[in-house]
């Protein structure tokens, strides 16, 4: 199917490692792997595609994987690593734990990586996205507990929020919107969107043609106040495994499943977030464009290169 092509090919862009660095100075060039580890897309590629065959979710999770590595300490594969003697793995910090998945298949890739050139492809690199102004990346000796925490967005963010979260890690408005679009797929724990569907908001108060009051009674069935915390709910209800532009409709319309995709329209004063929604909303490919490149620049985060980092044999364990 079409949107599987596209979904397939975007994740290659962000699962493949095909450039790298220069041994001196940490300057990032084209292709470093071509010639090291030349195999490194293929095993990649056919991975990714067997893994999203298998569960279509996956496809989300991985790309949510990546987000939330970037925003601690960089995109460096920190989120990864396990606990292990006094460090505290980023699985366990509040927006991770019992949500973020997919580190079996990128346990799958780093394998076979492996088998065909040991000790040349980071982990960090798996996660990293790759395409004209690709990077290849060292990974982290470290993870970074406290920094999961305090720097991934959690569901119930405000606007203002949001926004100083994505600016901390140098990303503008524009991106906040356009990486926010990510959740054209996948699904969401009861316990993330329960607060969004008890608390009404003023427009949902004074809502006499029931837009919001119909879509909130199908998730309260599903999630009730209290207990079932790990029920799941689409995040696009639309079309919650295809990759689209739908998400933006949703949200204009006031049917985001969590309280910080709704804040981009009922909480944008000035109009310019909403304008760019409405964008979205109506030119699927325009969004698909800006995706691209917003997602590249989140993959330029902190990168570590040269001396700074380690290529990890195994992702879940710096090495001996």
């Amino acid at each position: 199917m079409e949107f599987m092509r596209i979904l397939l090919s975007m994740l290659v862009l962000i699962f493949h490692g095909s450039t790298g660095v220069l041994s001196e100075g940490g300057l990032l060039v084209l292709d470093y792997y071509k010639e090291t580890c030349p195999l490194v897309e293929e095993i990649v590629r056919r991975n990714v595609e067997i893994a999203v065959l298998r569960d279509p979710r996956m496809a989300a999770s991985l790309l949510r994987l990546h987000f939330h590595d970037c925003f601690v300490l960089g995109c460096d594969g920190s989120i990864l690593l396990d606990s292990f003697g006094d460090m505290i793995s980023e699985k366990l910090a509040g927006p991770n734990l019992n949500s973020v998945r997919g580190f079996e298949v990128i346990d799958n890739i780093k394998y076979l990586v492996e088998e065909a050139c040991p000790y040349i492809v980071s982990c960090a690199d798996i996660l990293a996205i790759a395409a004209r102004d690709s990077v290849a990346l060292k990974d982290s000796l470290k993870s970074s507990f406290d920094g999961a925490n305090q720097f991934i967005p959690i569901p119930n963010s405000s606007l203002e929020t949001l926004i100083n979260n994505f600016k901390q890690q140098g990303l503008d408005v524009r991106d906040l919107v356009t990486l926010s679009g990510g959740h054209t797929m996948g699904k969401a724990r009861c316990v993330s969107f329960r607060q969004r569907i008890y608390e009404k908001s003023i427009e949902e108060t004074f809502d006499h043609y029931k837009r919001y009051n119909t879509y909130r009674r199908i998730l309260q069935s599903t999630c009730p106040e209290s207990g079932r915390d790990n029920t799941l709910a689409a995040l696009d209800f639309r079309t919650p495994t295809r990759f689209d532009n739908l998400y933006f409709q949703n949200i204009i319309e006031g049917k985001g499943l969590l309280h910080s995709d709704n804040v981009l329209v009922n909480e944008d004063l000035e109009g310019e977030i909403r304008e760019q929604v409405w964008a979205y909303a109506s030119d699927q490919q325009l969004f698909f464009d800006s995706f691209v490149n917003s997602i590249l620049k989140m993959g330029n985060i902190n990168v570590l290169t040269g001396s700074e980092g380690e290529i990890r044999k195994h992702c879940r364990f710096v090495n001996p």
